[in-house]
């Protein structure tokens, strides 16, 4: 957030009610939205959000993207879905996937719908493009 802002962006926060109390909001964000629970907050971020991205993070990153990108397959919202994959965090990740693939417990066409780059210029050029062709989600069998 601090470097978006830094660089003149906006940053938009959501944020559980309980986490205000903890002192884990950000104050000098362009807004903060500040709700009841954590469905709550996944749920305005999801209905705020024209894409989503998982930036290299931990089981809440993991959880959060996870949802959104079995929404998309399940067909509850055409949103493209993306991993930053900086110095290769998300590889073991992705490797892991297409072994599900292979399994056959995860339809190509699914992982073949999420966007992945390295670099954020090339992630967001994906993502713009899955939004000017308005694909419809991977649909699993």
């Amino acid at each position: 957030a601090d470097a978006a802002l830094g660089a003149g962006g906006e940053v938009v926060g959501v944020i559980p009610r309980s986490m205000v109390e903890r002192e884990w909001a950000h104050r000098e964000l362009t807004e903060l939205h500040v709700c009841d629970s954590m469905h709550e907050r996944k749920a305005l971020m999801a209905e705020h959000a024209d894409a989503f991205v998982a930036l290299p993070g931990g089981l809440g990153t993991l959880e959060e993207i996870f949802e959104v990108w079995s929404w998309r397959q399940l067909g509850f919202h055409a949103k493209p879905v993306g991993l930053l994959d900086a110095d290769g965090f998300w590889t073991p990740l992705l490797d892991a996937l297409r072994g599900i693939a292979d399994s056959g417990f995860l339809p190509a066409a699914t992982l073949d719908d999420l966007a992945v780059a390295p670099e954020l210029p090339g992630l967001l050029a994906a993502l713009e493009e899955r939004l000017r062709n308005a694909p419809q989600p991977a649909r699993g069998n």
